[in-house]
């Protein structure tokens, strides 16, 4: 037999995270409605996206550039992400380490240089 006793505190864990989640979901929506706040019209439940409504079929295509900036942005996020935890243990790490992050940061900005050049930038 197994003694299921050590995961009581795992489900209690999971039922207040439960009733948590449902009362950050429910709770609003009735107030909404208790308080006259809730009042659906056509403009509400229309659909849009990006602020505006859509014109076409939903299905397209989309353009490569769109892509192409987001992959950039992430590249470039991610470099912020490993560039703060090294500025602030820079003192600690020694030479080597900065030797390192020059290498990162090179590498990054030839890679900027090269989407530069390429037309990656451009927008139309």
């Amino acid at each position: 037999m197994i003694d299921l006793s050590q995961y009581l505190a795992v489900l209690i864990f999971l039922g207040i995270a439960f009733a948590l989640s449902a009362l950050f979901v429910f709770l609003p929506m009735g107030v909404a409605r208790l308080t006259g706040t809730h009042q659906p019209n056509a403009d509400k439940l229309s659909e849009y996206e990006c602020g505006f409504p859509a014109f076409e079929e939903p299905r397209s295509q989309f353009d490569v550039r769109f892509y192409l900036v987001a992959i950039l942005f992430i590249v470039f996020d991610l470099e912020a992400a490993f560039l703060f935890p090294w500025a602030v243990t820079f003192l600690e790490l020694g030479w080597s380490a900065w030797i390192t992050m020059m290498v990162f940061i090179a590498e990054l900005v030839f890679g900027l240089i090269y989407a530069w050049k390429m037309g990656a930038l451009d927008w139309e």
